[in-house]
């Protein structure tokens, strides 16, 4: 065990009383352990074949699994019955942004809140179990450029995982949540952290990392495996080539020095079969190429999938997604591993790899790992481009290269001058931004939540230095094409997995800004940045239940079974990004700040079995 003064363990008795042990400098004394309270008494540690197949009433991985769909097969809350659904707890959380998925296992519920807290809950009340409070280093939050915004945390065994703002790895005993190790994997003060957990593999903890743009860390961020029981670092990848490393040869000769940022900051998915975790990286910095120096160089691997061995770190493969970032367009979000037919739609994807045989059954990677919103698929074992296809409207691309995927722009787009504005779009908001998509196996279908958006975009200083960031300006804007009084911006967008058609679109004026849950319960479940959080028809689109919350809905919806009843929860009230996008609906407004977790049920008389 690794203790430090960092480290503070605050409510660790039942239900929320708390009790906070010191002893003086020198002391030999140690804490009593902490009780360990009766709703964990009978804790069940997390395996690898738990992780593999999530018991359904459980929800033990970030988006539910592996393969980071966002679906739950829980269908007790239905299309029929969706209408009846009811508050049965609410629970104020840290204040901050609001971007958290919880996790359920056995009744109990972990909950991360900003700033490093995690709370045990019972998961039918929300009353507290236990709490964790990290004691950060002052003004971090401005150091490294997180503001304390963070997602989720992982459990593995009979550890809880999290992933720090000051750049440690944290094992917590989740029946007391007592510290039982840490480990640095970086120094904090060269603004470098995480805002999002692991995903565990095979008693691995893998997790990316976030370095500010303004980051003096040379070879850009990171990603780092560690032992789940003594938290030894056992590989790190860098994700900016360095000089001697394979992809060194694409940065036009910068300096190691001068390759910075290329952070993985959102969380990777995992194939058991392939044995490869998948991981989404982002830009380089500064963003201007008259700026970074390097010419009209690919900077590999930013905006980039890696395809990793997760014993080792030995990069299986790489795919570039859009190189020569010009624009902050992060590739860093989901990767949904799906085996499907790949017969793409000539007639919807304007771009198919001539090697595609139509029909054909393979694994893929899909989704919309980008702000471009380009749906992307790769074949899962060797990144081969399959197909891709734009959703929201895009004016950089002007093409891919059909064998290889590979991009080419319009250079008009991109920021070449301190007075003179480029138009870009997507927003560098998104198109898609942090906020999850789903996929749901009954219907085969990808569901996107999309903003619709463009830019004015300058660059903001003339010679880069050293402690500069991205060094741009921007001023969001409406498409080209629309009336700005009318227009909608959030969308909402179902595409066949398999054909790349869309299967129907929602339309609002109103932004959106919250990740998709979809259930066995023909259902997906979203928020927006006006308060309201709805259900739709996954079949159709069509909206079957809408409630009004305290603030945008901007967390991650998940669901979960207890005593054979079905829960709904989900984050609302705090900040949001998305609330940019507020500038295109003037009329609109929205309160922020009173950052609440909301958990929803059935009346008790209008359940059915939990299957």
């Amino acid at each position: 065990m690794v203790t430090s003064p960092r480290a503070l363990l605050l409510g660790v008795t039942l239900l929320a009383s708390v009790s906070l042990l010191a002893f003086p400098a020198g002391a030999s004394a140690q804490p009593e352990p902490a009780p360990v309270p009766e709703l964990l008494d009978d804790f069940v540690p997390v395996t690898d074949a738990m992780l593999r197949e999530p018991a359904p009433e459980n929800w033990i991985g970030f988006r539910n699994g592996y393969a980071l769909w966002g679906y739950s097969p829980l269908d007790q809350i239905d299309a029929g019955n969706v209408g009846e659904l009811r508050l049965v707890w609410s629970r104020a959380m840290q204040e901050g942004y609001q971007e958290v998925e919880p996790i359920v296992h056995n009744g109990v519920m972990f909950l991360a809140n900003v700033e490093d807290i995690v709370q045990a809950l019972d998961a039918t009340t929300g009353d507290l179990l236990w709490q964790y409070r990290r004691n950060l280093p002052e003004n971090i939050a401005n150091v490294t450029g997180t503001r304390y915004r963070y997602r989720n945390v992982s459990i593995y065994g009979d550890k809880i995982f999290l992933a720090t703002n000051d750049a440690y790895i944290v094992a917590l005993d989740a029946r007391t949540g007592e510290l039982v190790w840490e480990t640095e994997r970086a120094d904090y003060r060269e603004r470098v952290a995480q805002t999002a957990g692991p995903t565990i593999v095979n008693g691995k903890v893998i997790n990316g990392s976030r370095c500010n743009p303004s980051s003096p860390r040379p070879g850009g961020c990171f990603i780092t495996a560690h032992d789940v029981d003594s938290g030894e670092e056992l590989w790190r990848v860098n994700t900016a080539a360095t000089p001697d490393q394979f992809g060194g040869d694409t940065w036009g000769g910068l300096p190691r020095a001068a390759r910075r940022h290329a952070s993985a900051w959102m969380v990777g998915s995992y194939d058991p079969d392939l044995h490869l975790v998948y991981w989404g990286t982002g830009p380089p910095a500064p963003l201007p190429e008259s700026l970074r120096g390097a010419g009209k160089a690919d900077l590999l691997f930013t905006n980039s999938t890696l395809a990793l061995d997760p014993d080792t770190g030995e990069m299986a493969w790489y795919f570039q997604h859009l190189p020569r970032d010009n624009w902050d367009l992060d590739h860093v979000y989901e990767r949904m591993i799906v085996e499907t037919e790949v017969s793409p739609n000539p007639a919807s994807v304007p771009w198919i790899n001539p090697a595609v045989t139509p029909g054909e059954r393979r694994k893929v990677i899909t989704g919309i790992p980008g702000k471009t919103s380009l749906i992307w698929t790769l074949d899962a074992a060797t990144g081969e481009f399959l197909w891709a296809r734009p959703t929201v409207y895009q004016n950089i691309m002007t093409g891919l290269d059909l064998a290889t995927g590979r991009p080419s722009f319009d250079e008009s787009t991109a920021p070449v001058s301190v007075r003179d504005p480029a138009f870009a779009c997507p927003h560098l908001l998104g198109g898609k931004n942090q906020p999850s998509g789903a996929y749901r196996p009954d219907t085969g279908a990808l569901y996107m939540p999309l903003n619709n958006a463009c830019m004015d975009i300058a660059m903001s200083v003339e010679v880069a230095g050293p402690s500069d960031g991205y060094d741009v300006r921007v001023q969001v804007r409406h498409r080209p094409d629309v009336d700005p009084d009318t227009a909608p911006v959030g969308r909402l967008e179902a595409v066949s997995a398999s054909t790349g058609d869309t299967l129907w679109l929602y339309e609002q004026r109103a932004p959106i800004y919250g990740s998709v849950l979809a259930t066995g319960g023909n259902l997906l479940f979203s928020g927006d940045v006006v308060r309201r959080f709805r259900a739709f028809d996954a079949e159709t689109g069509e909206v079957l239940w809408q409630t009004i919350l305290n603030g945008p809905v901007s967390g991650r919806p998940m669901t979960f079974g207890v005593g054979g009843r079905q829960y709904l929860a989900v984050g609302s009230g705090g900040l949001t990004q998305g609330t940019g996008f507020l500038q295109l609906t003037p009329e609109l407004t929205t309160p922020s700040g009173s950052n609440t977790l909301f958990v929803f049920a059935l009346p008790e008389q209008a359940q059915e079995s939990t299957p």
